[in-house]
């Protein structure tokens, strides 16, 4: 099975990773979506799974998709090949150079446990559980450019691709005539 994770969009997903998504059985985000856009635009074969980031409020979404919030958990985890997949955002696992010893404490029976929040790639698998950020997918704080991960799993192993995309220059469209 191929999960396609990534974070921090921001309502905005690149569309070279929505592409990437596309390839994937399973798409998650790990949370700071910035609307219902992003989610639709995600299109993996068979689901997608997303927790809620400490900017997907009322006050960041459309006012029409508010109501949306409430179907969003703070985290979750999803049953895979050969192990658990726990999914936060990762705002509340302070200070930060502590999140990855608080996440294990608090998923350890899982096989990986991916969070966003921080918009830097990361595959730190050198314990268990695995703590796994996929960076940014949208155009904000995405540094060298969008990221996501790549995560190909069954009953046997694991194993993580990190994808990194360069970083491109968008200009809004306007509904001017010029």
């Amino acid at each position: 099975m191929r999960v396609g994770i990534i974070a921090d969009t921001h309502g905005f997903l690149d569309p070279r990773i929505a592409e990437r998504l596309a390839e994937c059985e399973v798409a998650v985000h790990a949370g700071d979506i910035g609307g219902a856009d992003v989610l639709c635009a995600m299109q993996p074969r068979e689901e997608v799974a997303a927790v809620r980031g400490n900017v997907d409020g009322p006050e960041t979404w459309p006012a029409h998709e508010v109501h949306m919030l409430e179907n969003l958990p703070e985290r979750l985890t999803l049953d895979l090949p050969g192990g658990r997949l726990a999914v936060v955002h990762g705002d509340t696992y302070e200070p930060a150079s502590r999140r990855h010893e608080q996440l294990r404490t608090v998923f350890p029976s899982c096989q990986a446990i991916v969070c966003g929040h921080s918009h830097e790639l990361i595959v730190d698998d050198a314990q268990a559980p695995w703590v796994l950020n996929p960076g940014a997918a949208g155009r904000v704080r995405v540094k060298d450019g969008p990221s996501m991960l790549l995560l190909d799993c069954d009953e046997a192993h694991w194993a993580v691709e990190p994808v990194r995309l360069p970083r491109r220059k968008y200009r809004a469209i306007s509904g001017r005539e010029e």
